[in-house]
């Protein structure tokens, strides 16, 4: 039995006061580093907190980039708005910059902001930080996030017994951790980072074939580059189905490719929805989009929770994001549960023939065909894509043995990619271990 258990079976333990953040039993022994004590630090000297929200001095109708941050550490933009839209304070966030939920922080809303999103902004409700660089590399935070250990010793700061408790920065800066010199951090990220340049690699190829279907694609439309990108072209009123920029984009696309099949006649909606509420204690998989992920799994909740009927999915169904369909959050279903759900706001749809679904999933990803979603959009500010806006696409329609040549490339990629995170689930057992101080990088 090692120390932590022995202290954790008995029912009278000695702390400092000095030494407590929370006071509650579990927060007493949630976590052993196995590091020399002057190793183990609060997490306050690798982050400095910014508070200031750096808005202050621009107009209401600057456009800012709402973040939302998934139980992965992953940061994705939300939405864009103009300042003024908003009734409470935002602040400004930097490539890099370490921020967190106070309310899902124990569930792992805990990351670095992304480099490619311009403008970013989040709410009070995510503090934000600088990382010391003095004292620890971006990497090695974020690898320290991921680990069970940080989110076990989060969760043993949580007392009471609502499900809605707050993390607040206080509590957050003064965790204990092990911050070890800037060498041996290196290492550890230094080994994580091999395993990620593999599936980088494989992913690459994979994008690949989504880039070769894209010229394909655009090799078989006439005046593509016109219709969807000249601020010059020409369009007959009547073929317009309203008299907009967007619209005018549409007609003169079908126009000059007539022998493009409609989208709608080999699709149709599905619109199928479940009551999660008739079984209050059930937990529900709730299944979301991006255009990172496609369809990824986004959590579960309990029925009791909803307050408004969700769709039922299937494996090899679609849905996407009617508001960020044009930035690609479109994707196929997986293999998923029969009682799997999505939002309400979501476009659920399946094929019906001519396309194969596995094809269908890729072209999806083509530059070209997220050139036609966003002159397929309506609406003013916000606008959306909704099924019936899917619908009216048109397409070239290529022969299945192409189709089902092309989407079997793509899978022997994906097995591989498949094994590549299996080898980083291998790799993160260990980095666990290495950042806990029980395992060496040889091990």
């Amino acid at each position: 039995m090692t120390a932590t258990e022995l202290a954790s079976s008995r029912r009278a333990f000695a702390v400092n006061f000095n030494e407590v953040i929370t006071w509650n039993v579990a927060a007493q022994f949630a976590v052993k580093w196995n590091w020399p004590a002057e190793v183990i630090l609060p997490l306050k000297l690798a982050l400095r907190r910014r508070v200031n929200s750096g808005l202050e001095a621009l107009p209401p109708e600057t456009e800012v980039t709402l973040l939302t941050i998934r139980f992965d550490g992953t940061i994705e933009p939300r939405e864009t708005l103009q300042i003024g839209e908003m009734k409470g304070k935002l602040f400004s966030v930097s490539p890099g910059n370490v921020i967190f939920s106070k309310i899902d922080v124990r569930n792992g809303a805990i990351g670095l902001a992304p480099s490619d999103v311009e403008n970013m902004c989040v709410t009070s409700e995510f503090p934000i930080y600088d990382v010391n660089l003095e004292v620890a590399d971006p990497k090695y935070i974020k690898l320290l996030f991921r680990t069970d250990a940080f989110k076990t010793l989060l969760n043993s700061m949580i007392s009471g017994t609502s499900g809605r408790k707050r993390i607040q920065p206080s509590q957050l800066e003064e965790v204990r951790v092990p911050l070890p010199d800037r060498p041996a951090q290196q290492k550890i990220i230094s080994y994580w980072e091999e395993g990620e340049s593999v599936l980088a690699a494989l992913n690459e190829k994979a994008f690949a074939v989504v880039r070769s279907l894209n010229k394909l694609l655009i090799s078989k439309t006439e005046n593509f580059q016109v219709a969807a990108q000249s601020k010059q072209f020409m369009a007959t009123y009547g073929m317009s189905r309203q008299w907009d920029v967007k619209a005018g984009r549409a007609a003169a696309f079908i126009a000059a490719n007539p022998t493009f099949v409609r989208l709608g006649d080999f699709t149709e909606e599905c619109t199928e929805t479940r009551k999660p509420w008739e079984q209050p204690e059930k937990e529900w998989p709730i299944y979301g989009v991006s255009n990172k992920d496609g369809v990824f799994l986004n959590g579960f909740q309990l029925g009791k929770d909803f307050n408004a009927p969700y769709k039922k999915i299937k494996k090899d169904w679609f849905f996407h994001n009617p508001t960020r369909a044009n930035v690609g959050s479109l994707g196929i279903v997986p293999e998923v549960p029969d009682d799997a759900l999505t939002s309400p706001e979501y476009q659920v749809w399946r094929m019906t023939g001519g396309f194969l679904p596995a094809f269908m999933s890729l072209l999806l990803r083509t530059e070209f065909f997220l050139a036609i979603v966003a002159f397929s959009r309506v609406g003013g500010v916000k606008q959306r894509m909704y099924y019936a806006n899917l619908a009216e696409i048109r397409l070239p329609m290529l022969p299945l043995d192409a189709q089902r040549r092309i989407a079997n490339q793509y899978s022997v990629l994906q097995d591989e990619i498949l094994l590549a995170r299996r080898d980083l689930v291998r790799r993160k057992k260990i980095v666990e271990q290495l950042i806990l101080g029980t395992a060496d990088k040889g091990d």
